[in-house]
């Protein structure tokens, strides 16, 4: 059994939802678990939505709805000739379910009630995809992922009951006679008491690896609109090179420093039970991609990774006294109570400084949560640039027209702070 993971990018259209025909019909004798995202950029989409509900704006909730509910149907459109099929009514019911939740009060808690939207555009995208595939005559079962996935309530960045989920898992995720695709949603789960979370934006990765490991799957395959792996992200940087074969741990550092190919939770359950992740194109699926397994090598083509708008924040105790392990242990409170996270962070004998994404409404209740105690400063837009297996000419590589504002080495990873001096 396997599994395969095909991202917004995979299923953003009508023609791209086709294409999954054409690579499961690879593998006519395997029996695959399917997790999919969000079709296209619609969690950016609903994002916005949860914004605009949390603000109020009415207005703003319902241009971005018609928005969405467009682009779905549009998809459907392109994928089913006869208009009274069962796929228009689920897909305008689960909108109506939406814009139902959307009616009510907004609570007082942002990130709850972003699970609560949030979890709409991968059961809108699986519920159309299971469709399609049985249309196309691939015998697909729809699998509610809710019901099996269990986590705790920290809302957006939910921890998996690893226990409870396994045995639910096991027990929902069998075969009945003719099947053999199961499809289900990547990134969100929910608590026992049947509350929607999400796993952290990107999540999809992870639920793959979460099914792969509960289920002993022979392998998990990411479906991208890359080749593979890269050592560095096309957007940023010209000549990139296709890493062909990773071992778990440069995976887990990469991942971990910002690659935009993998979640960083998902290399963890794979390399537990020695499974194999492929990272391959759905553009070509012939192609070999990337393989991250437990293999061995002396060293690794530079990896370069680009994380921008970066934000330096210099906090320091206002009595000018040292920087102490409970100082230390407030900050980390701030930034955990906020659901911020530390991309670098370096201290002195009177400051600490610490990288941070910018959030604009974390970022604001960080700092302000930090000036009750210490004297807080920022600089924004910033950039961070992390190379792992590094040496000077690829340092020189990337600090063309640069300036820099931080350096942190270690013996295989650099990480820049800079800023574009345009």
């Amino acid at each position: 059994m396997f599994v395969f993971k095909f991202g917004g990018a995979s299923v953003k259209s009508a023609g791209a939802v086709r294409n999954i025909v054409e690579i499961l019909g690879r593998y006519p004798d395997d029996r695959i678990v399917v997790v999919v995202s969000a079709m296209g950029k619609t969690t950016n989409a609903l994002e916005r939505v949860v914004d605009h509900y949390s603000a109020g704006n009415r207005d703003g909730v319902e241009k971005e709805m018609d928005q969405l509910k467009a682009y779905h149907f549009k998809i459907l459109d392109g994928l089913f000739s006869d208009k009274d099929h069962p796929a228009f009514l689920e897909v305008e019911g689960l909108f109506g379910e939406l814009s139902g939740r959307l009616s009510r009060e907004p609570t007082l808690n942002y990130d709850y009630d972003y699970d609560q939207i949030i979890c709409y555009g991968e059961l809108i995208s699986t519920r159309l995809i299971g469709h399609y595939l049985n249309q196309s005559g691939v015998m697909t079962r729809w699998m509610d992922i809710r019901r099996s996935l269990k986590t705790d309530n920290s809302w957006r960045e939910a921890r998996v009951d690893w226990e409870l989920s396994t045995r639910l898992v096991r027990e929902h995720f069998t075969f009945s006679d003719g099947e053999r695709i199961l499809i289900t949603q990547g990134f969100i789960a929910s608590t026992i008491n049947d509350q929607s979370t999400s796993l952290g934006r990107e999540g999809s990765d992870y639920t793959a690896a979460l099914l792969a490991f509960m289920l002993n799957a022979e392998s998990v395959t990411i479906w991208k609109d890359v080749p593979g792996v890269l050592n560095a992200d096309p957007k940023y940087f010209d000549d990139t090179v296709l890493l062909e074969k990773l071992s778990y741990l440069d995976a887990i550092e990469l991942a971990y420093f910002g690659t935009s190919v993998i979640h960083p939770k998902t290399i963890k359950p794979l390399q537990n039970k020695n499974i194999n992740l492929y990272v391959k194109s759905f553009v070509d699926p012939d192609a070999p991609g990337t393989l991250i397994g437990n293999i061995g090598y002396e060293k690794l083509t530079p990896s370069f990774i680009f994380k921008m708008d970066q934000v330096l924040i210099r906090t320091s105790p206002r009595d000018f006294s040292f920087i102490s392990e409970d100082n230390l242990e407030e900050i980390f409170g701030i930034l955990h109570a906020h659901g911020m996270r530390i991309n670098l962070m370096q201290n002195s004998a009177v400051s600490f400084l610490m990288i941070v994404n910018n959030d604009r409404r974390k970022l604001r209740l960080v700092v302000d949560a930090l000036e009750e105690n210490y004297r807080v400063a920022y600089q924004t837009g910033l950039e961070l640039v992390t190379i792992r297996y590094f040496d000077q000419s690829t340092i020189d590589r990337v600090m063309i027209n640069k300036e820099l504002i931080l350096e942190q080495r270690g013996v295989q990873n650099i990480q820049l702070l800079v800023r574009d001096l345009g």
